[in-house]
């Protein structure tokens, strides 16, 4: 009878022991980044999550959405990080930023620019593949008009076509109330690709036949990569003016060039606030942007993923990133690679 309680008493011991209450730390919630959908705002954002990744310990994750919905979606922190921010440039990203909702934080990529552009064979023209110049006189997007017909629209017999960004993008609106604000609704068709890469697509077939082609674009990109591009001159900027482009429902809008650009990192309030570390490390990214640009180039030729692009930009240019994080967090990194 005593051996069978000392037994009984070892099994409820043993028992206690497997019911007991056992203590898990909950895994950190991953951070959200902004899964954008052109190749510069892809390759950065995939080079911060590496970082953030191997460098803080810290998992991340990517949501999409176009540029609207995703500054929408950081402004209530259902997104962390935006990681190509074209700061200042859409009604909700002002609006947000003024609340206190959002940070742009750095100057990401010195040199950045956006505007209207045709091939540089179009205007000088090509003697080595036999193309003579159609637009010799373009210089301006008031020289527009007269050259409809070099740029002519196929579906629209009588205008010429201007192709915009993707509905969604703050940019399509803004080369939307530009036709308007520049006279040329009457002489040219505001066509809208259905993403980035259908609208480098178009362009990049355009170029390869050499046909004439009018396109919004912006750098850095691949197409400044790899051809010759002029921009053509719009009316200097205007703060007051600029607001009647941002604004879709706008009647009356007025002439300006773009908002003079500055990229930046994209950050909720909430994330600032958490972690320290990692905006200060967002604070020191400088990326060159002739690296980047023929980086941006490789990709589109081979099609390569983003994080395999990311990786590889690493890997080639140590001394670019290593310059923004501690040494502990940059060998972290270093060796993950």
């Amino acid at each position: 009878m005593k051996g069978f309680r000392l037994l009984l008493g070892s099994l409820l011991a043993t028992v206690g022991l497997l019911v007991s209450p056992v203590t898990v730390t909950a895994a950190p919630a991953p951070i959200h980044f902004a899964d954008l959908n052109w190749e510069s705002g892809s390759l950065i954002t995939d080079i911060l999550r590496i970082i953030v990744e191997k460098g803080y310990g810290l998992p991340t994750d990517t949501l999409p959405g176009t540029t609207i919905t995703l500054e929408t979606a950081l402004a209530n922190n259902d997104i962390q990080v935006i990681g190509e921010e074209w700061a200042g440039r859409s009604p909700v990203w002002v609006k947000a930023e003024a609340e206190g909702k959002v940070a742009s934080i750095g100057d990401t990529v010195k040199g950045a620019t956006e505007g209207w552009w045709v091939p540089e064979y179009v205007i000088k023209g090509d003697p080595a593949k036999g193309i003579k110049p159609l637009a010799p006189d373009l210089r301006s997007v008031s020289d527009l008009p007269r050259y409809k017909d070099v740029f002519s629209d196929p579906e629209s017999p009588g205008k010429g076509r201007f192709l915009n960004s993707p509905i969604g993008w703050t940019s399509e609106v803004v080369n939307k109330q530009k036709l308007a604000a520049y006279g040329l609704t009457d002489s040219y068709v505001n066509f809208r690709s259905g993403s980035g890469a259908a609208l480098d697509a178009e362009i990049t077939s355009s170029i390869r036949r050499g046909k004439p082609v009018l396109f919004y674009y912006w750098s850095p990109t691949p197409l400044l990569g790899r051809f010759k591009l002029i921009q053509l001159e719009e009316p200097p900027f205007d703060a007051e003016a600029w607001k009647t482009l941002t604004d879709a429902d706008n009647p009356n809008p007025k002439p300006t060039r773009s908002l003079p650009s500055k990229l930046s990192i994209g950050v909720s309030a909430p994330f600032q606030k958490q972690y320290p570390q990692v905006t200060d490390f967002f604070s020191k990214v400088d990326l060159p942007i002739g690296p980047l640009n023929k980086a941006l180039a490789e990709i589109s030729e081979n099609h390569t993923a983003p994080r395999q692009a990311a990786e590889a930009f690493m890997k080639a240019h140590p001394e670019v990133w290593r310059a923004w994080l501690p040494k502990d967090v940059a060998d972290k990194v270093s060796a993950s690679l």
